[in-house]
């Protein structure tokens, strides 16, 4: 027959559990400090990435009412002090990139800066001469940890501060944008990224409200076209080969 447990036995089987319990949890933060914190951060609190930028609509933001100029012919500038980049409705440039994270599986990398210079001309209902540069150096993810990454791997900002677009062809727009409603277009020009120039074509969302254009889009970037080479970190299992450039415009007359 078996043993009858103590009464004494019976006492401690819940210490004995709930120092298991501690010692798990400990062993799980010292793993979790061991690869950055980074497992750790995700287990807990596990942050989404931002609402993707397609072509289906920009996002012009409540109350930043900008008065309609007289003639909507002549040069815009890329406004950066409308909206805010948390919600997606600022001016940024970013990338989207499919992850596989320690602990955590998969997970989508996103990052955005919203330091973006440029203009375009606007005559009827032809828009020209886009020009858009992006400062890298100011991109900001969910995690510090992959942001100072970049700095020295994949993109590399330290060295490649800068990504550019520059259209190489009109983009006709078949008809202006009426009040709160969006157009679709294509823009045909030299992206670079990484000190590398390639011929690239975006599909566009525009939209007018008042004396604001917002222009909505995104490109694939395969990174060895532009001679990027994957990141590597101890908190990250794997990452595609390829990526998401995603640029959110707000523009106002000059």
């Amino acid at each position: 027959m078996p043993a009858s447990t103590s009464p004494t036995a019976a006492i401690n089987r819940p210490h004995r559990n709930r120092n298991l319990l501690l010692v798990v949890l400990g062993v799980l933060v010292v793993a979790a400090v061991a690869a950055g914190g980074y497992g750790l951060w995700y287990i807990l609190i596990g942050p989404s990435a931002p609402a993707a930028v397609g072509s289906a609509a920009p996002v012009i933001p409540t109350g930043s009412a900008v008065a309609a100029p007289a003639s909507l012919d002549g040069i815009w500038n890329v406004a950066t002090s409308l909206g805010t980049v948390d919600d997606g409705t600022a001016t940024f440039v970013g990338y989207r990139v499919q992850e596989q994270l320690v602990g955590v599986g998969g997970h989508t990398a996103a990052g955005r800066t919203p330091k973006v210079t440029g203009s375009m001309s606007l005559s009827g209902s032809v828009v020209d001469n886009v020009q858009i540069t992006a400062d890298m150096t100011a991109l900001v993810s969910d995690n510090d940890q992959r942001d100072n990454q970049l700095r020295r791997q994949a993109i590399e900002t330290d060295s490649f501060p800068t990504s550019m677009f520059k259209t190489i062809a009109p983009i006709d727009l078949g008809t202006l944008p009426a009040e709160g409603k969006t157009v679709h277009a294509t823009a045909t020009g030299a992206l670079t990224i990484h000190g590398v120039t390639k011929t690239v074509t975006i599909d566009l969302a525009v939209q007018r409200q008042g004396g604001i254009i917002a222009a909505a889009g995104s490109v694939a970037i395969v990174f060895s076209d532009w001679s990027i080479q994957k990141p590597n970190s101890f908190s990250v299992l794997s990452v595609d080969d390829h990526g998401i450039m995603e640029l959110h415009l707000l523009f106002t007359h000059a």
